[in-house]
């Protein structure tokens, strides 16, 4: 059908067993639907994903390849338009209109994907090599593509979605603003991973992942991964450009706009070696193209534009990780993040699961943090969250899986915390299980 989508201007998707794919509300209710028709304990983890993603993820302005095989390119274009459904389509009933910019035969040195519809995004080697195929005229193209335009979302979306009092969000977007780095700290399941970027989308006022980018440090993680570094290549070495440098050059090109770089288990990270020159260049008052300073390898001026926010994430209940560096922690500011059981958005999201048996576990959870804040060796850094209830719906609120999170998730935490008084880990234990008796 290439030929024929060349000149139509679309590309196709098949599976047209499964009707107008917008009706689906998840991509489980696809899998349901192909074992239905199939008859087949297939999983189709990929069919519904490919499908799902052609629907609700490509959006206007994405640049798509199209393939033969496994080795070899035949065009390239940009996505225009949101789905359709042609029901007169035939075998490929699923269409995006698309704007072709290219079409021929080009070689890829590595193996393509073998999944009819693949995200390329974040194979950066793949996609800086493949677009070095094609001329810079096409590049304009892509430059030009209609920008997707991104749903509303401010304060009330926020307060919505995390388990926050309005006066605590407001005291947090205050600090940002101000500090421009912060840390949110908080133990496991407090929803710091959650709240980091619905705090990015609020600040923003629009839901837009472009200008939002996450890492996660680790005990392997560098400057070369952060900042610049040599790299193997097949001609010897080559110097890259870390992900922090890319996303400030992102953000230098957009100084209207605001720009959220988060970093989880920013403390898992050898700090000082990881930011190297930036302990200067994130302040907030050093940044800007009056403080440039010098790179370590490239030997360019660079600088921390003002419209980049650094968040941080940190497990304040990992007693394996080592204190953060002085020079950095003066220069992030520091939010406790805590359990949100007595937030308004959690009282109502309990109160309409409507389970005697959950409201009693989240009961007694409460009377289990008050004894670990009490605890000495341990403290408030070390109460279980709320995010270990959160996403349930009524149906879901089952002997089973409140069984599950007692015994799978919070009983294995507090043998971890009391690991050596094994009559309070029972004592607990013993409480949690009677709460859903």
């Amino acid at each position: 059908m290439w030929a024929e989508f060349y000149e139509r201007g679309v590309m196709g998707l098949g599976w047209d067993e499964l009707g107008d794919l917008s009706i689906y509300d998840s991509k489980q209710e696809i899998r349901d639907r192909l074992r239905e028709i199939h008859g087949s304990d297939s999983s189709f983890v990929n069919s519904a994903l490919a499908t799902w993603q052609f629907v609700h993820e490509l959006k206007p302005g994405d640049v798509i390849f199209a393939k033969r095989g496994m080795s070899e390119i035949i065009g390239r274009g940009v996505v225009e338009g949101d789905y359709e459904y042609d029901p007169e389509g035939g075998e490929y009933p699923h269409l995006r209109s698309v704007k072709w910019t290219d079409k021929g035969s080009w070689k890829s040195d590595s193996p393509l994907a073998m999944k009819t519809l693949t995200e390329v995004t974040d194979y950066t080697d793949f996609v800086t090599k493949t677009k070095e195929l094609f001329s810079a005229e096409d590049e304009e193209d892509v430059e030009d593509a209609p920008a997707a335009e991104q749903p509303a979302y401010d304060k009330s979306d926020f307060l919505a979605d995390v388990y926050m009092s309005e006066s605590q969000y407001d005291t947090l977007v205050g600090v940002l603003r101000s500090k421009k780095n912060i840390i949110l700290q908080g133990a496991p399941g407090v929803g710091k991973t959650f709240a980091a970027k619905r705090l990015a989308y609020s600040m923003m006022g629009v839901k837009d992942p472009e200008r939002v980018m996450m890492v996660q440090f680790h005990q392997s993680y560098s400057y070369e991964d952060f900042i610049e570094g040599y790299r193997p290549s097949a001609d010897g070495f080559e110097l890259e450009k870390g992900a922090f440098y890319t996303f400030c050059k992102r953000a230098q090109d957009d100084s209207e706009n605001d720009y959220f770089f988060i970093i989880d288990e920013i403390n898992r990270g050898n700090l000082s070696k990881i930011f190297g020159e930036l302990f200067m260049l994130i302040e907030s008052d050093k940044r800007g193209p009056k403080n440039k300073l010098q790179l370590l390898y490239s030997r360019e001026l660079f600088y921390v534009p003002g419209n980049v926010y650094l968040i941080g994430m940190m497990n304040t209940a990992d007693r394996s990780l080592a204190m953060l560096d002085y020079a950095l922690r003066r220069r992030f500011a520091f939010f406790d993040l805590r359990p949100g059981f007595d937030a308004d958005g959690f009282v109502a999201y309990r109160k309409g699961l409507e389970s005697e048996k959950f409201d009693e576990l989240v009961a007694c959870v409460a009377r289990l943090n008050e004894a670990i804040a009490d605890d000495d060796t341990l403290g408030e850094g070390f109460c279980i969250g709320h995010s270990y209830f959160c996403g349930l719906k009524a149906e879901d609120v089952t002997d089973a899986k409140l069984s599950a999170i007692v015994e799978y998730e919070l009983i294995p935490m507090l043998r971890e915390y009391w690991f050596d008084e094994p009559s309070k880990v029972r004592e607990w234990a013993d409480a949690l299980r009677r709460s859903i008796k």
